[in-house]
């Protein structure tokens, strides 16, 4: 396409686009005493993509992918820190309150220190909030101890009997990594026999630590 070109944005193209605007010069007087005049001839227009566009909208990371990744990582979180905290035999309820904060307090510190990764590892333009967004996808992460947080609590507040308060911690974690892997699968359009071995597969790295904290014990 041949003539002079008039770049200029589009405010409500999205992805910000910038149309390049050639019009077509008649063939007798081109140019007039006042200058270039544009034809009668219709304008020609096209739309090029701008290849920085894409470089200013942040990415948004997957809803299931987070939830299962969180989770996966909350529970597992969850049973070794029961496991640690167990080991030596403290089980009054002062000590289980604060196994209940130290495990909230790990979570956060580890959502915070994972989100921040991600968004230091983009390498894109950010903008004002993009931290606080990408730490913020992290909840997944937070919400899958805090089952656990209820149960070492409980146990603190006298709800129910702080010594052995572990082993329920164990199996709801492994129920937990059960149900994950087995509802992830079936987001995935999976057989109900490989959402089960998913599912069975995930419960098994909770039945590692378990199994970890009976041979360390």
């Amino acid at each position: 396409m041949s003539g002079p070109y008039v770049l200029m944005s589009l405010p409500g193209h999205p992805g910000g686009a910038v149309a390049a605007v050639s019009t077509l010069l008649p063939r007798s007087r081109p140019f007039g005493p006042r200058g270039w005049r544009p034809g009668r001839t219709p304008a020609i227009v096209e739309i090029m993509a701008d290849p920085t566009a894409a470089d200013d909208v942040p990415p948004r990371h997957d809803t299931r992918e987070a939830v299962l990744f969180g989770g996966v990582y909350g529970a597992v979180l969850a049973s070794s820190l029961v496991a640690a905290l167990s080991t030596y035999g403290h089980s009054s309820r002062a000590s289980r309150r604060y196994d209940a904060l130290w495990l909230l307090v790990t979570a956060l510190a580890s959502a915070l220190a994972h989100g921040y990764a991600h968004f230091v590892a983009e390498r894109r333009p950010s903008r004002r909030w993009d931290a606080l967004r990408t730490v913020g996808e992290e909840w997944p992460l937070v919400v899958a101890v805090l089952p656990t947080v209820f149960v070492l609590a409980g146990a603190g507040w006298g709800w129910w009997r702080p010594d052995g308060v572990e082993f329920p911690a164990f199996v709801l974690n492994i129920s937990m990594l059960f149900g994950l892997g087995l509802v992830s699968a079936r987001w995935s359009r999976r057989s109900w026999p490989k959402a089960l071995l998913t599912g069975l597969l995930d419960a098994l790295l909770g039945v590692i630590v378990v199994v970890a904290n009976a041979v360390i014990k």
